[in-house]
């Protein structure tokens, strides 16, 4: 699976929130420092999130983003669904459900795609934010994090730019 550099951030962004749910707003230049992220990109990403009513805007001197539901409630698929479309790295399912009943010669292929694609999906579907800042804390123990000095590298997952056709 391929997840852009935007769905990695509004990831990263969304965890900083589930931290400090119930805590108040957050200020994107505060949650952009704490991950590393540009600034500038994570407005964007921020305004996508409150128009799909994940997030919502506090106005004011304590101003900045909120997560509009609980962490427990906001699950990864939602999230990547949003920033990247289809979770799928093969085509959706439709698509490889299609193909399996059509290209006879490579339905097995075909199988195995639509099966990755769905334990995928079925993962990211009920792993919630709640979830995963769960796990983050307990790794961390009590230990505070220290700032990032730079952006994290990003992971083979991850889609950095647009691939050249013709190489694989």
């Amino acid at each position: 699976m391929r997840i852009s550099q935007k769905g990695l951030y509004a990831l990263q962004a969304m965890m900083r929130l589930a931290r400090r749910y119930n805590q108040g707003a957050i200020r994107i230049r505060d949650i952009a420092h704490d991950e590393g992220l540009p600034e500038k990109f994570l407005e964007l990403i921020l305004l996508e999130m409150k128009n799909a009513r994940l997030v919502e805007s506090v106005r004011g001197a304590k101003g900045g983003y909120q997560l509009r539901r609980p962490p427990s409630e906001i699950y990864l698929a939602e999230i990547i669904r949003l920033m990247d479309g289809a979770l799928a790295p093969f085509g959706d399912a439709e698509q490889l459900r299609n193909l399996i009943e059509n290209d006879v010669e490579h339905r097995a292929l075909y199988q195995v795609f639509l099966d990755v694609r769905d334990e995928a999906a079925r993962i990211l579907e009920k792993t919630s934010l709640a979830d995963i800042i769960k796990e983050d804390t307990s790794k961390r123990g009590k230990k505070r994090r220290e700032k990032k000095e730079k952006p994290a590298s990003v992971l083979p997952m991850v889609a950095t730019g647009s691939r050249d056709k013709g190489s694989s």
